[in-house]
This record gives C-alpha cells, structure tokens and sequence, in this order.
C-alpha cells in the first residue's frame, strides 16, 4: 500500500507561496502590510521592497507558508488595504523568482579555501572577500539552490550569512494596465 495524499490533502497541505504586491509607493505602506500579517497571525517567510517602472508605485515580493484556504483569506484581506494596487499569486513554474546570499565561513588553511572556491564555481557563486581566517561567498539563485549550498558548506563552520529574500516576476507577456 502506498502512501499517498488525496487531491483533497495536497490542496490544503502548507506549501510556499509568492505573493507579487504592487502598492502605491510613500511612507506606511510596508508596516501596513507586515502589521496585516502579524494581526492575523501570518508568517512572512520573506520579503522583498522596491520600486517599478513607475515611480509611485512599489513591487513588494512576499512569500509565504500556508494552505489554499488561508492564503484565499490573506489575499482577501490584502486587499481591503488602500495602499494596494494588485496582487498576483505567483505559480513557481511560471515565474522567474531568485534570492542573494552572502556566506562568510571560516577558512583559516590554503586548501579549505581552495575547496570552497571550488563549490561556489560549481554553484556559479562569487568569491566576494577572502582573508587568512575566513572567506565569503555570494550564491544567487532559487531559495532551494542557496540551502544546498549552505549544507554542503556548514561543515567548514559558517559564520554569518544575509539573504536578501525572493524577488519574483510572472514570466511571458505583460497583461495588467499598471
């Protein structure tokens, strides 16, 4: 017997959404929104500010853990919010949605250095600073890309790592008026 879901449970299992939120661009808005989350008692996994090609207006990247039903009520409550323009839930596939990581690890020895060059080469990463004791790496790619190569890292020690969080954009044409 195998153990599978039924459609029923892989609809309402918690999986990773990215939220695309245009809104209107001036002072507030963020804490409005991240204060919407927080009062609901939402967890922001990620999030990510800046402005589009219009200037009043900002592209916030928000992913998120939850179940169909809870994110259709997010969504609903997001948009009760003045500041927000639009909202896409973005389907990874369709998507083209990448993260920075910057990872500093010790590296006290000539070899380990050489050997994490080596894997950042092999994850396309950048030697951004080498020194006697530590060397730091930037990895650009999907959320999933930078766990790996954390993991295959950890065991020389890593010291402090900054992600910088999921910018997402739908792939294809443009279709909204924006």
């Amino acid at each position: 017997m195998t153990n599978k879901k039924s459609v029923f449970d892989q609809e309402n299992a918690n999986k990773m959404y990215i939220l695309s939120v245009i809104v209107e661009n001036k002072p507030g808005v963020l804490f409005r929104i991240t204060n919407l989350f927080r009062s609901r008692n939402f967890n922001i996994e990620s999030i990510t500010v800046g402005i589009t090609e219009k200037p009043d207006l900002s592209r916030m990247t928000i992913t998120t853990v939850s179940d169909v039903k809870t994110l259709e009520q997010l969504v609903k409550q997001l948009q009760k919010l003045i500041d927000v323009i639009q909202i896409n839930v973005l389907n990874k596939e369709n998507a083209v949605y990448r993260e920075l990581a910057l990872i500093k690890m010790n590296a006290k020895d000539p070899t380990t250095r050489i050997e994490i060059a080596n894997f950042a080469s092999i994850y396309r990463g950048n030697i951004m600073d080498i020194s006697n004791e530590t060397i730091t790496v930037e990895i650009i790619g999907t959320p999933d890309k930078i766990d790996a190569f954390k993991n295959l890292v950890s065991g020389y020690g890593i010291i402090q790592v900054a992600r910088t969080g999921v910018s997402a954009l739908p792939r294809g044409a443009v279709d909204d008026d924006l």
